[in-house]
């Protein structure tokens, strides 16, 4: 059987979030979806999988409510669901930039670049290209000479760039995210704050990935992407290399786990080896916690 995962957002003004939770829940619950959703009064903001059938269902019945009349679906096919169960949840946000002074990407955001003209912008001279996302997220891939802000969240990132890029403002920025949603408040972020030339790839690094122009060019690595299946290919060319490396040994690595300690969850790249070797902790605290996962896992293994 054939599977899709929609990843979509849009902003529009939704008056009773928790009355539209319920109807939604109600609507994927009879489709038979499983995903993740993000409800606030500005918008929506979902990932969701399910059979073509049924993800057909869905994108037709969003699509006759007009506040998501012109919704843009981002298509991926796979093999089973991408997530284990269906989870809706009313936000203030839709994704959380937590800045004082709200950016309403309806009014003001960065010019959008199709996958092309994106592809060719990052090639001119005196350019810089913002990665949107957070460290580890980056780490497991980006666009060649994207700048790496050091942030673990979306709302650290402005006070990030008032820190590091104050004087860049002459300079034409592109900024880029997982599928674009990030960025529309990003943007106006940067244009409020100054930046004279602000674009944003249209669609995010997965329709990048999928357009037959491109096919991923400029991409090292793979995308990471916060449902079951970690990571995605974006590079559809041979020039596609591994920019990820292994916690502790540092050799070329693509396959990320959360840290065993539960009350930390740091994402971290690891070999095989390696986490078992380091019972899948980022330290020595997280090696000696009582309730490590790794440590729970394999004792009931060895006493199964």
């Amino acid at each position: 059987m054939e599977y899709q995962v929609l990843l979509y957002y849009k902003y529009t003004p939704i008056e009773d979030p928790t009355l539209f939770k319920e109807e939604h829940m109600a609507l994927c619950e009879e489709i038979g979806l499983k995903g993740r959703i993000l409800v606030a009064n500005e918008g929506i903001n979902g990932t969701v999988s399910g059979t073509v059938a049924q993800t057909e269902a869905y994108m037709a019945a969003l699509k006759s409510d007009a506040r998501f009349a012109d919704m843009i679906f981002k298509i991926e096919k796979s093999d089973e669901h991408a997530f284990k169960k269906m989870k809706i949840k009313v936000k203030r946000e839709i994704v959380n930039l937590s800045l004082e002074d709200d950016v309403n990407p309806n009014e003001l955001t960065g010019n959008h670049l199709p996958p092309e003209e994106f592809y060719k912008a990052m090639q001119e001279d005196d350019v810089i290209i913002i990665d949107a996302r957070n460290t580890y997220e980056y780490d497991l891939g980006h666009f060649k000479n994207a700048i790496r802000p050091d942030v673990e969240t979306f709302r650290d990132l402005p006070d990030w760039i008032r820190d590091n890029l104050s004087d860049q403002k002459d300079k034409k920025v592109l900024t880029y995210c997982t599928g674009g949603i990030r960025c529309e408040k990003f943007s106006g972020f940067l244009l409020k704050e100054g930046f004279q030339d602000v674009s944003q790839l249209e669609g995010g690094i997965i329709t990048y990935g999928y357009d037959e122009n491109v096919q991923g060019r400029l991409w090292d690595g793979k995308c990471y992407v916060f449902d079951e299946r970690i990571s995605v290919p974006v590079n559809r060319t041979e020039e596609s290399t591994v920019v990820g490396k292994c916690y502790y040994c540092g050799n070329p690595e693509e396959r990320y786990v959360k840290c065993g300690n539960p009350d930390c969850n740091k994402h971290l790249l690891l070999c095989e080896d390696c986490e078992h070797e380091h019972i899948r902790s980022c330290s020595q605290e997280c090696k000696d916690h009582p309730h490590n996962r790794y440590v729970k896992e394999h004792s009931e293994q060895v006493h199964s």
